[in-house]
């Protein structure tokens, strides 16, 4: 049996008060095995963010534990929580977060040198990722010289360059036009494929969630596993 990579205990997460008090998660909990790939998906607002910032250890929950590999993650200091997502975690957002003063290679080694690698390490571990992404034609170009697909790919390149045991995305197509999503799309299931990374993608794209292997739904503060083949809840045609 795969270990669990992930496991959510009884998630709860509520902001504000009174009248405007919105209980985003009510005791979410599930479990994803090491190497899985699995898709977030639900209707615009109901908190998906959320939910894949605290797995990622970005935001904490009210209540409730978060395990990577058997870790209680939320009960390590504020440093060893820092390292911790350093080293074993990789996020996509869906703007991109590169810094624009700074080239595609040199926006690739930052979590190297973060982790403490030398500049030479980090730059071979760089040049190696970007390589893998397709990119090794582009390490002196800023991000302002490259186009939409390229970018993500370096947002991409820069996630894995410390090869971290699970990569975090959140609408990684959701600024892209068709082909290039499509490109991406077949971009993650070669890195899950290729160094068994486990994939947890919140997304809107029905092309990336059905080539996962599981597709969790976030509703009324509740996950709820669901089928590939079936139109989920909030997409269903209203009856007439």
């Amino acid at each position: 049996m795969a270990k669990t990579a992930i496991e959510a205990k009884n998630l709860i997460k509520v902001y504000g008060s009174g009248p405007q008090r919105v209980e985003v998660l009510q005791g979410a909990s599930f479990k994803i095995a090491a190497g899985e790939k699995v898709a977030i998906v639900g209707a615009s607002g109901v908190g998906k963010t959320t939910l894949l910032h605290i797995l990622g250890t970005l935001d904490r929950p009210d209540q409730g534990q978060v395990f990577h590999f058997g870790v209680d993650v939320f009960s390590l200091s504020d440093r060893e929580l820092s390292r911790f997502r350093n080293q074993k975690l990789g996020f996509v957002f869906q703007f991109h977060h590169l810094l624009p003063e700074f080239n595609t290679l040199e926006n690739t080694m930052l979590p190297a040198l973060i982790a403490g690698k030398s500049v030479k390490e980090a730059r071979k571990m760089a040049e190696e990722i970007l390589e893998r992404v397709g990119l090794s034609h582009r390490l002196n170009h800023r991000i302002g010289e490259l186009s939409g697909g390229e970018r993500q790919r370096v947002a991409i390149a820069r996630a894995l360059v410390l090869n971290p045991p699970v990569l975090l995305a959140d609408e990684p197509t959701g600024n892209l036009d068709v082909k290039t999503a499509q490109e991406i799309v077949k971009l993650f299931l070669r890195i899950n494929q290729t160094y068994a990374t486990t994939l947890v993608v919140v997304t809107h794209n029905p092309e990336l969630a059905t080539q996962m292997d599981r597709v969790f739904g976030l509703s009324a503060g509740k996950i709820i596993e669901l089928s590939k083949d079936e139109p989920w809840p909030w997409n269903k045609p209203s009856k007439e």
